[in-house]
């Protein structure tokens, strides 16, 4: 369920505390127990995140996810977030966020182009204990609003989204095809 935003154009400030969140979801009657720990991704995820997302997706993207944990799971950009849930060991889901300045003439906010977790843990809260996150970092990097772009077919990461607050934004999305 991958989710694309603009160009990159992060803001290098100061690393925010790294505290992990066991905050459980108000939103998810069927909570996992125990607590699931929303932290930073750390190298020995990075398998666990190609899984989830080969599974969900149907496509192994080995070295795209390498790739990004090298831009965003280094923990050298405040703005920059990689998170995963983790349940007692076990990656269940994980989301990556940045905060854009001025993106397509829009004051700072954040952006979030992936959150993903494994089916077998849908509408438990996980989810929305990433995106709550997420969203969390964003607050303490002095942005108040979030956004993101999915694919218009995509209507179970829609319904998520929807169901976290999220409506429809003051951008369109435009594109053209670069074939002859």
């Amino acid at each position: 369920m991958p989710t694309s935003a603009g160009p990159a154009s992060p803001r290098a400030r100061r690393a925010p505390s790294a505290r992990p969140s066991t905050k459980p979801s108000a939103r998810s009657p069927n909570a996992i127990e125990p607590a699931v720990v929303v932290r930073p991704v750390r190298n020995e995820d990075i398998e666990a995140v190609i899984g989830i997302d080969t599974l969900v997706t149907g496509h192994e993207k080995r070295a795209y996810w390498r790739s990004v944990f090298r831009r965003y799971g280094t923990g050298l950009e405040s703005a920059s977030q990689f998170l995963v849930a983790d349940h007692g060991g076990e990656v269940l889901g994980f989301v990556i966020g940045e905060v854009r300045d001025w993106e397509f003439g829009s004051p700072p906010c954040g952006w979030v182009f992936v959150i993903n977790v494994t089916p077998k843990v849908r509408q438990t809260g996980v989810g929305a204990q990433l995106l709550e996150a997420v969203c969390a970092g964003f607050r303490r990097e002095g942005v108040r609003t979030v956004r993101t772009i999915l694919a218009r077919e995509n209507t179970l990461i829609l319904s998520f989204f929807r169901s976290q607050g999220m409506t429809t934004g003051p951008f369109i999305p435009l594109e053209m095809s670069l074939e002859s």
